[in-house]
């Protein structure tokens, strides 16, 4: 006899392997059969790409301040996916980004984006091991963003919560390099000048 799944369980993997996919096709959200080469399976795809980023960057040592809002950021990620593997035209009531998960990633923007001094050039991925794989994030961040603008039907504040959240990335891996005193800045034709 199997119980009822509960709220708090969203899922019951007894077994990870279901030969389902063996073909190349998968589910989606709403149940429909796609190619896993699917322009909404590469976008939740990244999605997930990108929490697996976070994970390494947690692990890594990225300042003890940052770990909470990672962490949570992470289970948000969960319902992103959630959100692009179903479209929008999906009637039925659904998982979705709102307006104040991307409130809430403007707010630590402002936040934390006061400690730094404004940039005077682009600055290049690297300095230390947790803000250079925070940079590694941004970029995944971006292209999860760019797979998801390609959708036809897609809950905008998804698309918002991917460019602000890409925002934060690049704001933490500032200040993860001692506040901005350790980012490596980009100078123009560096390469030509060197070989003059």
């Amino acid at each position: 006899m199997t119980r009822d799944r509960k709220r708090e369980e969203p899922v019951r993997l007894t077994r990870i392997y279901t030969r389902g996919g063996d073909r190349g096709d998968t589910s989606l959200g709403s149940g429909e059969r796609v190619s896993k080469a699917d322009p909404r399976i590469e976008a939740y795809g990244s999605v997930d790409e990108l929490n697996s980023v976070l994970g390494l960057a947690l692990a890594r040592g990225v300042p003890e301040e940052f770990g909470p809002w990672l962490e949570r950021i992470q289970q948000e990620l969960f319902d992103l996916g959630a959100d692009l593997s179903v479209p929008t035209d999906d009637t039925r009531e659904r998982l979705r980004m709102r307006e104040e998960d991307v409130r809430r990633l403007e707010e630590l923007c402002d936040r934390v984006n006061d400690r730094l001094e404004p940039l005077r050039s682009f600055v290049l991925p690297g300095g230390t091991e947790a803000a250079a794989l925070l940079h590694v994030a941004r970029t995944v961040c971006r292209r999860a963003e760019r797979c998801a603008v390609q959708l036809d039907d897609v809950n905008p504040q998804a698309l918002a919560y991917l460019n602000r959240l890409s925002d934060l990335l690049f704001i933490l891996a500032r200040v993860t390099n001692d506040g901005g005193r350790g980012d490596i800045l980009w100078e123009p034709g560096a390469s030509v000048a060197e070989s003059a």
